[in-house]
């Protein structure tokens, strides 16, 4: 006979590795919130606390130049932490991490529109170059035609 599977909730109040994970877990979102509550500024949406570990809160940003802003703030947020939530806390340390940086969109093309006048100029000098060189001019210039068309 097969054994019940377990309650989750039961699973994580027993002792063991899965409750302290479950804790440390908890409290690595706390201290994620309310540091973000303490920063200032557009700072706020770039950092995300990733660790406490003897003693050191590991915070992580997407660039340096956010990493340089919030280095700004270490000293004032030390003393914050220090006073209010995490006594024991001795530094910040502040790292970079790209994997934070959103998914970038692909940037928009501009399609370049060529004037009436440049096509004309363009027209005028395939008239007087011979050979590849002036049938590609004029297909340059034609494409003025076509695009004034399209708008």
């Amino acid at each position: 006979m097969k054994k019940r599977p377990q309650d989750l909730r039961q699973l994580v109040h027993q002792s063991g590795p899965l409750p302290d994970l479950a804790e440390r877990a908890e409290l690595l979102l706390y201290l994620d919130k309310y540091v973000k509550q303490l920063l200032t500024g557009p700072v706020q949406n770039q950092v995300t606390v990733a660790n406490l570990r003897q003693n050191v809160l590991v915070l992580e940003t997407p660039t340096s130049a956010w990493a340089a802003r919030i280095n700004f703030q270490k000293g004032k947020l030390l003393q914050q932490l220090q006073s209010q939530a995490l006594p024991m806390l001795t530094a910040i340390e502040v790292k970079v991490n790209p994997a934070l940086m959103p998914a970038a969109t692909k940037p928009k093309v501009t399609h370049r529109a060529l004037s009436e006048t440049a096509a004309a100029h363009i027209n005028a000098l395939a008239e007087h170059t011979e050979g590849t060189l002036g049938q590609k001019l004029k297909r340059l210039a034609a494409l003025a035609s076509r695009q004034g068309t399209k708008e």
